[in-house]
């Protein structure tokens, strides 16, 4: 069995493996195909043809394709995802302190999704075709149908200018900004690590709505996967046989449903967060929340390529991560996945 797993996992590390490769190779043929010009960028448009040729040859764009690939390839292995035209910064830290606020943001949102979707699937799986079970699949029919843009500008309009329930955008009031040390990055983490509470609920004022509303998508997804799950499992002859015995509906979800149901639940969650992860672009644009998402978008207003494209090598390696995570989960829950993976 030792040497299934070792097997199983060596397999899913090389697919992990061409798969970042890929992703490389995706990378770096957008950032040669779309219609910018890094060097236009940098030294402006009115630059004489010499300071832009040198300018040319200094980022190796006069060299063949395979060259150019080659350089970027071995840059990125050292670390080096180039310079950002916005700040003139590595595009490396530059990315190592926006990070972490859509780190936050979406972790806080694949928790509400999680701790609503699967009870709200669940219970509209035991109550099938009942009002309750008409309800939930309105919510997800909305969640799936409307675009996070205009429910994060409704949502402000609503709870911020109308009835201000909620914090405006950004991640606190600007008179709080820099006041609480960066230890993690993580402004609510860090803001109870240094005792400011006031620095941690004008945080959590900002966080609640972007984050319900960036989970309000995954929630949709989430629920309507839980129930297909719960359906499932609810013909099963051994929730008959439970029943038959006169366990109730609590301890034959606890004891019987959820065990069955976890695997495909860690695929469904860990592609919800991945998505979250990415899909915070347009959240963060509207929330104006200084994430990669914001990051991205500013970035890409002035074509500064070097930032687009590794923020998308990022977000790409996270999204490919927690696939591959899963499937480790796989091999951990449903021992049967050894031997078929093997």
């Amino acid at each position: 069995m030792k040497e299934l797993s070792l097997i199983a996992l060596g397999k899913r590390v090389g697919q992990l493996l061409v798969s970042l490769f890929a992703l490389l190779v995706v990378t770096f043929v957008i950032g040669r195909l779309l219609p910018t010009d890094p060097v236009g960028a940098i030294v402006g448009e009115l630059a004489d043809p010499a300071t832009y040729a040198a300018m040319r040859e200094r980022l190796g764009l006069d060299l063949p394709i395979y060259q150019q690939f080659w350089i970027y390839f071995t840059s990125l292995l050292r670390g080096d995802l180039g310079t950002a035209i916005l700040t003139g910064n590595p595009v490396a830290q530059d990315l190592s302190q926006a990070f972490p606020a859509t780190f936050e943001l979406a972790t806080l949102a694949v928790l509400i999704s999680t701790l609503i979707g699967v009870p709200l699937g669940m219970l509209a799986a035991f109550f099938r075709d009942s009002w309750f079970d008409q309800f939930a699949r309105v919510i997800s029919l909305i969640g799936h149908s409307i675009p996070v843009f205009w429910f994060g500008i409704v949502g402000l309009v609503i709870f911020y200018a109308v009835l201000s329930w909620v914090g405006g955008p950004g991640r606190v009031d600007v008179y709080l900004e820099g006041l609480v040390e960066p230890r993690t990055g993580l402004l609510l983490v860090d803001s109870l690590l240094a005792g400011d509470m006031e620095v941690f609920w004008n945080a959590v004022h900002h966080i609640i709505l972007p984050a319900c509303i960036l989970a309000y998508s995954a929630m949709a997804y989430i629920t309507r996967m839980t129930r297909s799950f719960t359906l499932e499992q609810l013909n099963q002859d051994y929730v008959v046989a439970a029943r038959a015995k006169g366990a109730s509906d609590l301890r034959i979800v606890i004891g019987h449903l959820l065990p069955n149901i976890a695997v495909q639940l860690v695929t469904v969650l860990a592609i919800s967060y991945g998505g979250l992860l990415e899909g915070a672009v347009v959240t963060e644009v509207v929330f104006s929340w200084p994430g990669i998402g914001q990051y991205m978008t500013n970035a890409l207003m002035i074509g500064d390529m070097n930032a687009v494209l590794a923020a998308t090598l990022i977000i790409g390696i996270i999204f490919m991560a927690l696939n591959f995570l899963s499937d480790m989960a796989y091999l951990l829950l449903d021992p049967r996945t050894r031997e078929v993976t093997a």
